[in-house]
């Protein structure tokens, strides 16, 4: 349990961990020491101090301090008090939470899932990664490549089975043994140790083409191609072995950005990066050491090296700590050769572009409250647009962006149930139906803007619905986009902002997503409507069936085009039933030609 202080003087000359608070109890910054006594001390002589420390030690009141036995505990129990407290002084990854991991979990017959929450279940975890498009993408292909379940009860042969995107332990189609032999492959994947895996496939490719089991020889030869196809993806190549994380930081008065470049058996496999808050008028080798114990924190694996841009404090405490944790030496260094800095350099130049990209999207955030006469910066912006072919299949969508950037956790869409087409009428369904739950929530997180596709018309709707719920506080504008007009209310003539102006394009980008997101939902429902009526109705045809016929032919229209024979061909349909298929669909085509 901690132990409370209000005298430093009475702190133990041992190493340990202090928790500074407010007159409110409230968790200033949180620190580590060698000898507590000594370090807290350090923090009374106001004259020797940066600003930043000042400001802290003006909203100083208590401190709550943990005795360790050896400085590495307090380290570790340092960093894992920052990640559950966010102390506002402390520089620390930003919004954590928001990045993905890769789990591998601990059952029988392992999943592999995407996560943002991580727990200590003995699952392997890989991660965090910053690209969730790409963790999806390699997620769909392991998945595929490997044969993983997906079903969270294993009670029966399911459709992926079907289709051979499964190896369905849950029929016993698989020994346990062998399962987890294929999970092991993955893990291999995730920590970046292709020639282990391609050496493996190959060894059991072989053997199985020795015993003659040809047909599991091809699903090998083709995982290994898929293994060197993501491979060939990898563009710069090192030394071959060389595992290292390259780690830099771009920083300014106001913004501080740092990037991991991984590499694992000498090609870079990955590049992350992390906004740090709280690093404000902060020196770049304290962000580094701060970012480091973070970073590490979480589960992952540490290089047998890592190469930084500039020497941080306690860098051998850390590279201790990191050693234990890996199981073996790791090696925390600078750049040590002329390669070895022009890495460094690269990585740099990432970071600063990164950097000064969330430095023009802030600037765009305060010119917005400017041009808009806002009374606060909108960290929240929700926007919307509606989609309809002559008022069929009506949607509508709302896109959410936070500080600038797109929040896709918080889209929502939106289906229109709605006779004839009528923009307006739908803007005011969807605005409705969102500002209702929001009303009735009493949601807290309110948007600091609505914005919604379209000009003074949309505009009113959205103005009416807003009354009905007595929303008065949440600015909202129109945004035409035939010229790029803005409107607001109360005042007739459009707001023309410069064509170069930042938020401008800031504003045409949020009304463009939503504009996507609305659209691509309407295709889908397009889809599903288009399948529905062409095959659903067809009796015998049910839910596996039809993914069948579709993953064999592609598409409605070269099912249409096939014979009867060749319908027939498909695993699972029958001559009667291929001869119903064809007769159903060309009288289809008849009817709606006729």
């Amino acid at each position: 349990m901690p132990n409370r202080c209000t005298n430093p003087d009475n702190l133990p000359d041992k190493p340990g961990v202090y928790i500074m608070r407010n007159i409110d109890d409230d968790i200033l910054y949180v620190g580590k020491a060698k000898s507590l006594i000594k370090r807290v001390k350090s923090y009374f002589s106001l004259s020797k101090q940066p600003l930043k420390t000042r400001i802290l030690m003006s909203h100083f009141h208590n401190l709550e301090y943990i005795i360790t036995d050896t400085e590495k505990e307090a380290l570790i129990l340092e960093s894992n008090l920052i990640k559950k407290h966010k102390p506002k002084y402390n520089i620390r990854l930003k919004d954590d939470k928001r990045y993905p991991y890769i789990k591998i979990t601990n059952e029988t017959f392992p999943r592999v899932l995407i996560t943002r929450t991580v727990n200590n279940d003995k699952s392997y975890y890989y991660g965090p990664f910053t690209d969730t498009g790409s963790v999806r993408s390699i997620v769909k292909s392991i998945k595929a490549l490997f044969k993983i379940r997906e079903c969270k009860k294993m009670n029966g042969p399911c459709l992926n089975y079907q289709i051979n995107l499964c190896s369905a332990p849950c029929s016993g189609k698989i020994s346990a043994q062998a399962y987890n032999e294929i999970v092991e492959k993955i893990n291999l994947f995730f920590e970046g140790k292709y020639d282990q895996i391609i050496e493996m496939l190959n060894e059991m490719m072989i053997e199985a083409a020795n015993n003659q089991e040809f047909e599991k020889a091809a699903v090998l030869r083709d995982q290994i191609l898929s293994v060197d196809n993501i491979l060939e993806k990898q563009k710069i190549e090192f030394d071959r072995g060389l595992e290292q994380d390259v780690i830099t930081c771009a920083y300014d008065e106001k913004i501080a950005c740092v990037v991991v470049f991984s590499i694992r058996d000498g090609k870079i496999i990955g590049k992350d990066d992390f906004l740090m808050s709280g690093a404000e008028d902060t020196l770049p080798h304290k962000i580094l050491a701060a970012f480091l114990k973070q970073y590490y924190m979480s589960p992952r694996n540490p290089p047998s090296e890592i190469i930084i841009q500039y020497k941080v404090d306690d860098v051998d405490l850390i590279a201790e700590w990191l050693s234990e944790s890996r199981g073996n030496e790791v090696i925390l260094r600078t750049p040590q050769n002329n390669a070895e800095s022009r890495l460094v350099q690269m990585v740099t130049k990432n970071a600063e572009i990164i950097k000064n990209h969330q430095s023009e999207v802030k600037n765009a955030l305060f010119d917005l409250k400017k041009y808009l006469n806002l009374k606060k910066i909108p960290h929240k912006i929700e926007a919307f647009d509606i989609s309809n072919i002559s008022g069929k299949l009506s949607v509508g969508s709302m896109v959410v962006f936070e500080e600038g950037f797109p929040k896709k956790s918080k889209y929502r869409k939106f289906k229109i149930d709605m006779d004839g087409p009528n923009d307006y009428a739908m803007m005011k369904n969807v605005l409705n139906r969102r500002y209702i739950k929001l009303f009735s929530e009493n949601d807290d997180k309110k948007p600091d803007l609505i914005l919604v596709d379209g000009g003074k018309g949309q505009l009113n709707v959205a103005l009416d619905v807003l009354k009905s719920f007595k929303i008065d506080d949440i600015p909202i504008i129109g945004l035409a986009k035939e010229f790029e007009h803005i409107f607001v209310p109360e005042i007739s003539t459009p707001l023309i902002l410069p064509r170069n102006s930042a938020a401008l394009h800031l504003l045409q980008r949020i009304r463009d997503e939503a504009h996507r997101f609305a659209v691509s939902y309407h295709k889908k429902l397009r889809s599903k409507e288009i399948k529905y009526s062409l095959l659903d109705e067809i009796k015998g045809i049910g839910e596996k069936r039809k993914l069948l016929l579709l993953k064999h032919f592609g598409d409605i229209e070269q099912i249409k085009n096939a014979s009867i024979d060749e319908i027939r061909s498909v695993n699972g349909i029958s001559s009667h039933l291929a001869t119903e298929i064809h007769k159903y669909l060309h009288k289809n085509s008849i009817d709606k030609n006729g």
